[in-house]
């Protein structure tokens, strides 16, 4: 046996040696450290994970019933996406029940897990920033907030949001690139442009998830896109840059996750839970309803109009564009009236008697004013409406997504709030639920609704997309009877109502609004005092309960609302014909109702090919509804 003794030459390569892989080994641990952090939903079927390297960069994913909905995505913003290092961590459980002043149901509970992980930018203690995470039982939550530093805040300014959430292979998502626009069922590829939000995806194993933006109020919109690098992956991308001072937060990037899409729609008070509770004191003033407009802008008119909204049950009209001129000149006076006239070359619409004639009758009136207007003029028309007895307005045409417009906007709907002056926001706004901060905001635009005529494939697409977001301003139609711009351009591109009278008047259960804008394109005169009318007469906007029975994205939907002791159901197809099942197990056990079932009758006498039929129901009721291509059906349930 021979021993090998080493020279001291060797011996100090050895050491050397030993030294340099004891370093390395001590580096690559230090690499690859990282902090971690996880959070659960409150019934502990959603799990969020946050990691933070040793380089400062985050990132997160998120498992739903034990199965991965949202891969390793990237955290951040421009200039605080690396060189973070932990501060502090917080946790905090929150389970409380708040009343609305209206909304889909008379309560909304708002119960969620938090986490707060707080972080130095390059060991800066001047610049903190803190990541807020909520996780409901609904979906995930999560923003940024700035801190403020003892000795003074920081002028912050954002360009670029690097959130992003990269989904599994083989997800589809429905996508639409402006709030008004139709929807398609593409993949994770070459899509046109930037996605509106709420973005709804299908997932390869099932589930469905939502992606949307909350408490959107002082900020910049972000839509969604695809990123070019990393596959399956979607983006933040910030319409314009944000200056800021700390302290402040962006707005909520949600990941509503859900087995059904059903339960998407259910679960949208999320959108309010993520905003500031009510800033009103006194919302006796605020009083949701059913609107007709007026179009002829003559006192004759609006006095034949406000008996028919009294005849019809409806609360409110309104005076649509051109009451004081040409909308789009700037020279156009929203402070008196003056009649476009070319909708009226009388111009005798004698507003003040028109306003003393509704209030004698128990109807409210609105009036339309373009945001040039309200931009020149604001401070002064809303105390001089006030003072005339106006009861909201509708603002028209509003400019959205840059920072500096969305901030006027809000600011606006804020100062209306002090003339007690309800709000409809038209045109490409979407909510992010700020009507629970200011409820004079009753509803908005943002939707494919009538004034496009869609058909009925984008009507079941809607409540779960753009419903999930809050009410939309739809203007349902009964008659079939559009615009003299749309029939004109009828043989060119179609511009007709596309869906059933049946269809119509389920809208009015199936889409939430709390104002509710109905016969759009009618006049007093078209109507005949048809039987099934009873349905919109007693249709109410706002709720006590909401059920989703069912439903599938593009394909159709029911829903149940109650108000007091009556449920109205709505429920509506596609282009296709269908036969749907409806359970009455929303119902109280042990009563009995009448349902009065509204329905499409190819064979009806009536001019509106709908029928009626009643019959005694109760709980364990199932009933079947038989609906014709792009049709639909209405229930209103009495109890007995």
């Amino acid at each position: 046996m021979t021993t090998l003794h080493p020279n001291r030459k060797n011996k100090s390569n050895m050491k050397n040696s030993l030294v340099a892989l004891i370093c390395w080994l001590l580096y690559a641990q230090m690499a690859g450290a990282q902090t971690s952090y996880s959070l659960q939903s409150p019934d502990g079927r959603l799990q969020f994970a946050f990691n933070l390297s040793a380089q400062g960069s985050m990132d997160y994913s998120i498992s739903y019933l034990q199965q991965p909905i949202v891969l390793t995505s990237a955290l951040g913003v421009n200039g605080w996406d690396k060189g973070l290092a932990l501060s502090a961590t917080s946790r905090t459980q929150f389970d409380t029940i708040w009343t609305p002043v209206y909304g889909e149901r008379r309560t909304v509970r708002d119960h969620y897990n938090a986490m707060a992980i707080t972080m130095t930018l390059n060991k800066n203690e001047r610049r903190k920033l803190q990541l807020q995470v909520r996780a409901y039982n609904e979906g995930i939550a999560l923003r940024y907030l700035f801190l403020e530093h003892p000795e003074g805040g920081n002028d912050i300014t954002i360009e670029k949001e690097y959130t992003a959430f990269t989904m599994p292979a083989g997800t589809k998502a429905w996508f639409t690139d402006h709030a008004q626009g139709a929807y398609q069922l593409m993949p994770l590829a070459k899509w046109p442009g930037a996605s509106e939000r709420p973005l709804t995806m299908q997932l390869p194993g099932g589930q469905y998830v939502s992606i949307g933006e909350a408490a959107m109020v002082d900020y910049s919109r972000t839509k969604l896109v695809l990123d070019t690098l990393q596959a399956n992956t979607i983006r933040c991308s910030m319409y314009d840059r944000v200056e800021l001072t700390t302290p402040f937060a962006t707005p909520w990037r949600v990941i509503m996750a859900a087995e059904k899409p059903t339960e998407l729609l259910a679960n949208n008070d999320i959108y309010l839970n993520l905003n500031e509770p009510g800033k009103i004191e006194n919302t006796h003033w605020i009083k949701p309803g059913k609107v007709m407009r007026e179009i002829t802008l003559s006192t004759k008119g609006a006095k034949g109009l406000i008996d028919f909204a009294v005849k019809r049950h409806l609360q409110y009209i309104h005076f649509d564009a051109g009451w004081y001129g040409y909308e789009y000149i700037k020279a156009s006076d929203a402070s008196r009236v003056n009649v476009d006239p070319r909708r009226n070359p009388k111009n005798d619409l004698d507003l003040p008697e028109v306003i003393r004639y509704a209030k004698s009758k128990g109807i409210g009136v609105w009036l339309y004013v373009n945001q040039r207007a309200l931009e020149q003029q604001l401070d002064k028309l809303l105390p001089l409406y006030q003072s005339w007895g106006v009861a909201g307005i509708k603002f028209g045409f509003v400019h959205v997504g840059s920072h500096r417009w969305t901030t006027w906007l809000h600011e606006a709907i804020r100062k209306c709030a002090q003339y007690q002056l309800m709000v409809d926001v038209h045109d490409e706004y979407r909510p992010t639920g700020f009507s629970r901060t200011y409820p004079n905001l009753l509803t908005q635009e943002g939707v494919r609704g009538n004034e496009e005529m869609p058909d009925a494939n984008n009507n079941t697409v809607l409540p779960f997309t753009r419903f999930l977001c809050g009410p939309a301003d739809y203007t349902i139609c009964y008659y079939h009877r559009p615009s003299l711009k749309a029939r004109l351009a009828e043989t060119q591109n179609a511009r007709v109502l596309k869906t059933t009278s049946a269809h119509q008047m389920a809208l009015a259960t199936v889409y939430y609004s709390p104002l509710q804008f109905m016969y759009w394109y009618d006049k007093p005169e078209d109507s005949q005092d048809e039987p099934e009318l009873e349905y919109f007469d007693n249709v109410p906007t706002v709720w006590d309960d909401t059920r989703v029975i069912d439903g599938a994205i593009g394909e159709f939907v029911t829903v149940a609302r109650q108000s007091g002791n009556n449920w109205f159901v709505g429920t509506i197809t596609n282009n296709n014909a269908r036969e749907v099942k409806i359970p009455l197990s929303f119902l109280d056990a042990g009563k009995k109702y009448m349902a009065n079932i509204y329905y499409d009758d190819p064979q009806s006498a009536v001019r509106t090919k709908v029928s009626i039929k009643r019959m005694e129901v109760d709980n364990k009721t199932i009933l079947n509804a038989s609906l014709l291509p792009s049709g639909g059906q209405a229930i209103w349930i009495q109890e007995k």
